[in-house]
């Protein structure tokens, strides 16, 4: 039977997450799959333990970031979809089955999310999906809530990457994984533009899987990641945005920036904040931005609608969080 599906794995350090990943993809309902592990230069023991046990595997010399790991993995393979999947991960048996099953209701889909569910609190969520708003701010949809609930298949702004489905050739349109990013909002970025070009992205319920989350960055909000997320939230808007859309949109951005910088300094990160947001400033110019044609219009204001949606998504599950603490 021929592979459907291309499970891509990138790896960095994480050889103590590998082997309960791997043995959940062994339990698979679905066969049509194959396993392509990218190294990125690991030096925990990573690369002896995946030739010991003969997992197919492309070893970098350095690390190249989530970004540069995927794409090499994704140029690599040649089967109809890929799928990308975190090593901090541990699969429900039927997960491969139910995304195929999600991405093959229309060729207009270019990216299937998965029911992410927290590994060591597994009563909560970890993410339904990602969403984008106004303000600049991506949002992991459902994070911290009950994970009994979140059972409808929905539209979502983008597939979190952590364990998603993708249509491989669409990459071949759009672009790959920007290597500018290096980490973070890179998912994102590529279903942005495949939205510009009239593409969808969902969210399948009943594709499962547990996560630890920040595996390799250490922790939730740390100098690195930071910097990271702040230049590259940049990035995203500088290419993806025609300037129309950019100035229409300027001052909820500008104060999504200024919010963000008053959250990152009360936790200790507000140098680190500013230095990424410079950073993207001063080098945005490098990214390769997205052509504007009039043909994509009806796409670009159906985007504009739905980042308007988002911050009010966004605006509700916030105050409903403070609500639940005063309770």
């Amino acid at each position: 039977m021929a592979e459907k599906v291309t499970v891509i794995i990138p790896n960095y350090n994480g050889l103590k997450f590998m082997r309960p990943c791997m043995e959940a993809l062994r339990q698979q309902t679905c066969r049509e799959f194959q396993v392509l592990v990218v190294d990125n230069g690991s030096d925990d023991g990573s690369v002896e333990w995946l030739k010991e046990q003969g997992i197919p595997t492309i070893f970098l010399k350095e690390n190249t970031g989530f970004t540069g790991a995927v794409n090499v993995g994704i140029k690599a393979s040649h089967t109809e979809f890929v799928l990308l999947l975190n090593n901090d991960t541990v699969a429900d048996p039927r997960l491969v089955e139910e995304l195929l099953k999600a991405i093959q209701q229309s060729q207009r889909i270019f990216a299937v999310s998965s029911k992410m569910i927290q590994m060591h609190h597994r009563e909560l969520m970890d993410d339904a999906g990602d969403m984008y708003s106004l303000l600049g701010w991506a949002y992991q949809r459902g994070v911290g809530r009950s994970s009994k609930g979140y059972n409808r298949p929905r539209e979502v702004f983008s597939a979190c990457a952590a364990a998603a489905i993708y249509r491989r050739k669409v990459f071949e349109t759009i672009g790959y994984f920007d290597e500018m990013h290096f980490c973070y909002l890179e998912d994102i970025d590529v279903c942005y533009r495949a939205k510009i070009f009239g593409y969808h992205n969902r969210y399948c319920p009943t594709a499962v899987i547990c996560h630890v989350g920040s595996a390799t960055s250490g922790s939730k909000y740390n100098g690195f990641k930071v910097r990271l997320a702040a230049r590259n939230n940049v990035y995203l808007n500088y290419k993806n945005m025609p300037l129309g859309q950019i100035l229409i949109n300027s001052l909820p951005l500008a104060a999504g920036i200024c919010v963000k910088y008053g959250f990152f300094k009360k936790i200790g990160f507000g140098k680190e904040y500013v230095q990424g947001v410079k950073e993207g400033f001063a080098t945005m110019r490098k990214c390769r931005k997205v052509a504007y044609s009039p043909a994509n219009l009806p796409n670009y204001l159906s985007i504009q609608w739905e980042l308007i949606m988002g911050t009010g998504i966004y605006v509700y599950e916030f105050l409903s969080r403070q609500l639940r603490k005063l309770i």
